[in-house]
């Protein structure tokens, strides 16, 4: 008998996973710099590690529900003058 296995495919595009590696930088300096601080500091550096999380493995599980999808397989990107 074969073990069940279950696949996550990927739901997240290159601009969707820069974005929040952007806002995840963003948490830690206003963090690091103490424009935010306490409960809400703490909050805000465990949604930067989610971000982070997420962009790597360019999955976000809150996708899932709603069906959304920013990821393009076999995208092509060019530059044209």
């Amino acid at each position: 008998m074969e073990p069940n296995t279950f696949t996550m495919k990927k739901n997240m595009g290159r601009i969707d996973r820069l974005a929040r590696l952007h806002i995840a930088i963003l948490i830690v300096a206003l963090f690091t710099n103490g424009v935010v601080t306490g409960a809400t500091g703490i909050i805000s550096l465990a949604f930067a590690a989610i971000f982070t999380i997420t962009s790597f493995i360019s999955l976000c599980p809150l996708y899932l529900p709603f069906g959304l999808n920013s990821f393009r397989k076999n995208a092509t990107y060019s530059h044209q003058n």
